[in-house]
Order: C-alpha cells, then sequence, then structure tokens
C-alpha cells in the first residue's frame, strides 16, 4: 500500500504553539521553543448558544481546523472531513461521572450531547455549513497515524480533497493520573489528490515496521509524546524545514505509518 496526497493546509494548536506559521518557525529552527499553556481561540464561527456550549476539545479542533482551511485557501463547506481524537472530551466525562456518583444523577442534556466521541465533528457542521462525509475516530495513542491514514484512503479513492483534525485535550484528576494528558492540542491537514497553487509537500504514506520518529529537541519531544495528537510533530518538522525525507509515526504496534515527503 502506498498513497500519494499533497498536503494544501495546515492547522496547529498546542502548548506554546499557537498556530502553524509560530510552529513553523520553531520546528525550521528559527525560533526557540517556549512552553505555555494552549491559548484556544474563541469559535467566532459559532451561533451564540453554541459558542457558550462549546468545550475546551471542541475549540481546540475548530481552531486547528479552520487555520487548516484558510491556510489553503479552501472552502471548509465543501470538505470531506476526518476528525480523530485518543480518548474525547476529559472534562465532559469528569463532570458526568461526579453527576452519576452524586445524590442527584440527572445528566444535563448539554452534557450529554457534549460526550459522544463525534461532538467536535458536529459543532464543526454547525460552523461551517458543511454537508460533505465526516469520519470519527479513535485510536488511542495512534490516533494521528489512524486519522491520517484514513484521511489518505479517503483521498486517494475519492480524488476528492479531505480535512484531517486530530486533537485532544486533558483529563482533571483522579482521570489525570490514569491518562495524564497535560494540555489540549491539536493539528490539522488539508489533503489533496493534485497539486495545487498552494500545496506544500507531497506525501507518500505506506504502511511500515521502522522505529518511530522522535523530536531531537528534548522540550519538542516531550510535547509529541505527551498529548497524542502531537505524535505528527516530525512530520510537521520536514515541512517547515523544506527537507525531503521520512518521518515514521506511531501506529498500532508492531506496525509504524512512513509518511515520506517532498516539498513542492
Amino acid at each position: 500500500m502506498n498513497l500519494s496526497v499533497f498536503i494544501d493546509g495546515i492547522g496547529v494548536l498546542a502548548p506554546g504553539l499557537e498556530s502553524w506559521s509560530a510552529a513553523a518557525e520553531v520546528l525550521a529552527g528559527r525560533a526557540a521553543y517556549a512552553p505555555a499553556p494552549t491559548v484556544l481561540p474563541a469559535p467566532a464561527v459559532l451561533p451564540p448558544a453554541e459558542r457558550r456550549r462549546a468545550s475546551r476539545l471542541v475549540k481546540t479542533a475548530l481552531g486547528a481546523g479552520l487555520e487548516a482551511v484558510n491556510h489553503a485557501g479552501a472552502d471548509a463547506s465543501s470538505l470531506a472531513t476526518v476528525f480523530a481524537s485518543s480518548s474525547g472530551d476529559g472534562h465532559n466525562c469528569h463532570a458526568i461521572c461526579e453527576t452519576l456518583a452524586s445524590d442527584d444523577r440527572s445528566v444535563s442534556p448539554t452534557r450529554f450531547h457534549n460526550s459522544v466521541h463525534n461532538a467536535a465533528a458536529g459543532y464543526w457542521g454547525i460552523a461551517t455549513g458543511a454537508m460533505a462525509p465526516s469520519q470519527v475516530l479513535c485510536a488511542f495513542d495512534a490516533g494521528f497515524a489512524a486519522g491520517l491514514l484514513e484521511a489518505a484512503v479517503q483521498v486517494a479513492s475519492a480524488q476528492t480533497p479531505v480535512l484531517l483534525v486530530v486533537y485532544d485535550a486533558e483529563y482533571p484528576e483522579p482521570i489525570f493520573s490514569k491518562r495524564p494528558v497535560p494540555d489540549a492540542g491539536a493539528i490539522a491537514l488539508l489533503l489533496s489528490p493534485a497539486r495545487g497553487p498552494r500545496s506544500l509537500a507531497a506525501a507518500k504514506v505506506s504502511l511500515g515496521d521502522t522505529p518511530m520518529a522522535r523530536m531531537d529537541d528534548a522540550a519538542q519531544e516531550k510535547l509529541r509524546s505527551d498529548i497524542p495528537a502531537m505524535r505528527g510533530l516530525p512530520l510537521l518538522q520536514l515541512i517547515a524545514r523544506g527537507q525531503a525525507g521520512g518521518a515514521s509515526l506511531e501506529y498500532l504496534a508492531p506496525l509504524t505509518l512512513q509518511v515520506d515527503v517532498a516539498p513542492c
């Protein structure tokens, strides 16, 4: 299996990285990485009622996804999407567990509809008016690779652009002690079947078994390993540096996902 796609737009939102432009400077070695809490943009594209209900996880996904679309100059309403999160909305899960452990076990409708794994995809449809197919998946720490593989298969089979959004956010205690994701983070890629005027890189995606790539910088490696959505950082580093090369990304052991890129 060897799938060919073009990367037309990128969005990044993570601790110390508020955008793809900021991340590119860091990953290319032109700026030092300074860890800082993730700053989530207000989801102005949502109607007021949904804006109030949007969780940290939803804001993270929307922020990165919209940046990738805008970066590519694409129409969000026309794009098929793949959303991937390692474990969903931790804060909402925590709140529901607290309710179920209390004397009043009535879960609010808002909490309930935000608890489903496809909540971010639903908010995306509300925000953009998108009616194209949307896939939502979970593969724990392999979520970035699984999402990229799914999106690449769709691009190759349907010959249409697909937006990939991989996103995660933290759990409060006591779940945090079992799933220690420290903050919110997301990577979004707009993939296309053919090279366009805004294409950043050509990519070939295949399964392999080589050891997964790690970041040379200790702080960047901690970011990559702490937040599952950031497992795509080695791929972004190649793109930021304008280098041809390969990144072996964490997938379902013993397999890895090999992504070979060349700048456009």
